[in-house]
């Protein structure tokens, strides 16, 4: 039986963990009573293996492109919430548009 570790869960014990329970050759008890970890917890770890395992094959540009995607997502979201806080300065203080552009 593996050691259980207190914690985190290393990448290569949830790897092994999940390709063990795809494999269909024991049950899902059996290998999280080797592994030192809930049932519950393998069947999660399966679950992500099967949604995101594809990502494993995706190019360098791929990836690249993925967290540049999720970047500009947060940016926009962050300038939107400045706008928001502009509006509402100019609102509270009177000011228009055309004052702003004439200082």
């Amino acid at each position: 039986m593996a050691q259980a570790k207190k914690g985190r869960r290393s990448k290569e014990l949830k790897f092994k963990a999940a390709l063990e329970a795809f494999g269909g050759d024991k049950t899902i008890v059996q290998i999280a009573e080797k592994y030192g970890v809930h049932p519950n917890q393998v069947s999660e770890w399966k679950k992500q293996l099967l949604e995101k395992g594809a990502d494993i094959f995706a190019g360098a540009s791929e990836k690249k492109g993925k967290a540049s995607q999720s970047k500009d997502e947060l940016l926009i979201k962050t300038i939107g919430k400045q706008q928001v806080h502009i509006d509402w300065l100019k609102k509270k203080l009177g000011v228009s548009d055309f004052e702003l552009d004439n200082l």
